[in-house]
C-alpha cells in the first residue's frame, strides 16, 4: 500500500504562520498535521505501508524534506519527495508523483484531519471518504445509487444531491488506472477553473464501469485558517484525552501554575504564575508567565507574558507581552 500526499500549497489563509512553515507541518496537539493524517490513514488501513510520497514545492527546503521522510520512516515506509513547480490543480499535483502511482494507493490532501472506524472495501475499485454535513451546497458531494455506490461527483450543488461531502481522501485498488486517466486529462488539456482536477480522472473511471463506494468518517477537521486550526487543535486534544493518551511531558517546570486538561505540553516548557487550558497546545521550550491561556495553540521556543489568551495562535520563537486575547502571531515575531 502506498500513500500519496499532495501538499505543495503554502496555505495563504493561515498566514502569517505559513510564511515560514508549510501548513501541513503546523503542529496539532503536538504533531504536524501531515504526520497525524498519515498515521490515522495507516490506522484505518491496518496493513503495511510500503511508501509515502509527498508532493511539495521545491523551495520548502532540506529540513522540511528530511522531516517528511522521517514521518514516513516512523510508519516503516519509504519516504519519497516529489515537486510540483506550478499550482495547476489536484490532478496535476498527483501526476507529479506518477512514478509512485501503482498498485493499491491512498491519496490524501494534507489540510484535513479525520476520525474514522470503518472497514475499507478493498473489493471496490475505489473508496471516496465522505462526511455527512448540514450544508451540502457548500461542498463537493457524492451522488449514490440504491446499492450505495458512487455514481457521480457534484461540486456545490444548488439542488439536493446528497449530504455526503468529499473530504479529500481516496483509496484506489490500482492507482495505475487513475494515472492513465489523469494522463489523458493532461494530454487533452481538460481544465476546470484554470486547473487540472482529480475529479475528471475519477469521472472517466466511473464512465468505464469501475465501482466506487463511500467510506464515511465520524469526524472531519479542517486546518484552513487560524480560527478553524485552533478549533481543530481543541477537538483533537479532546479525542486524545478521551483515549487516555499522555499529552503532558514529564519534563515541564511548574511554578505556581496549573494545567487544566485537555492540554498538550511539550518538553522543556516552563509555566510560572500561569493557568493553561482547557484545549491548549504548547510546543517544546516555551515559557509562559503571569498568564492565562485557553483554547489556543502556542508553538515551540516562544515566550508569553502578562497575557490573557483565548482562541490564540502563536508561532515558533515568538514573543508576546500584552493584554490582547484573540491573537495570531507568526514565527520570530515580537509584540512586547
Amino acid at each position: 500500500m502506498r500513500i500519496i500526499v499532495p501538499m505543495a500549497g503554502r496555505g495563504s489563509r493561515l498566514r502569517p504562520h505559513t510564511l515560514t512553515v508549510p501548513k501541513p507541518l503546523i503542529p496539532i496537539a503536538g504533531k504536524p498535521i501531515v504526520q497525524r493524517l498519515v498515521e490515522d490513514i495507516a490506522g484505518v488501513l491496518e496493513e503495511e505501508i510500503e511508501e509515502i510520497a509527498f508532493i511539495i514545492k521545491d523551495d520548502f527546503g532540506t529540513e522540511v524534506e528530511e522531516n517528511l521522510v522521517k514521518v514516513a520512516e516512523g510508519l516503516g515506509a519509504k519516504g519519497t519527495i516529489y515537486y510540483q513547480d506550478k499550482p495547476l490543480g489536484t490532478g496535476h499535483a498527483i501526476m507529479c508523483a506518477k512514478d509512485s502511482l501503482e498498485g493499491p494507493c491512498v491519496i490524501a490532501y494534507a489540510d484535513t484531519l479525520f476520525k474514522a472506524d470503518f472497514d475499507l472495501d478493498k473489493n471496490a475499485d475505489s473508496v471516496i471518504w465522505v462526511k455527512q454535513v448540514e450544508n451540502p451546497q457548500a461542498y463537493g458531494v457524492v451522488e449514490l445509487n440504491e446499492a450505495n455506490e458512487i455514481t457521480g461527483l457534484v461540486e456545490k450543488p444548488e439542488d439536493f444531491v446528497s449530504d455526503l461531502a468529499v473530504i479529500g481522501i481516496y483509496y484506489f485498488k490500482d492507482a495505475g488506472v487513475l494515472k492513465s486517466e489523469l494522463q489523458s486529462v493532461l494530454d487533452n488539456n481538460i481544465i476546470h477553473g484554470g486547473e487540472y482536477q482529480i475529479n475528471d480522472g475519477i469521472k472517466a473511471m466511473m464512465a468505464k464501469g469501475m465501482r466506487f463506494v463511500p467510506g464515511k468518517v465520524d469526524e472531519w477537521m479542517d486546518c484552513g485558517n487560524k480560527n478553524v486550526t485552533v478549533e481543530t487543535n481543541s477537538r483533537m486534544l479532546n479525542f486524545l484525552h478521551a483515549d487516555g493518551e499522555q499529552l503532558v511531558s514529564k519534563n515541564v517546570t511548574l511554578n505556581n501554575a496549573e494545567i487544566v486538561p485537555p492540554c498538550y505540553v511539550g518538553d522543556g516548557v516552563v509555566l510560572e504564575n500561569a493557568t493553561i487550558g482547557p484545549n491548549v497546545s504548547v510546543g517544546n521550550g516555551t515559557h509562559i508567565a503571569n498568564a492565562t491561556v485557553k483554547n489556543s495553540l502556542i508553538q515551540s521556543h516562544s515566550t508569553v507574558k502578562n497575557a490573557n489568551l483565548d482562541n490564540a495562535m502563536i508561532g515558533n520563537h515568538a514573543t508576546f507581552n500584552g493584554e490582547f486575547t484573540d491573537v495570531s502571531i507568526g514565527d520570530y515575531s515580537a509584540l512586547t
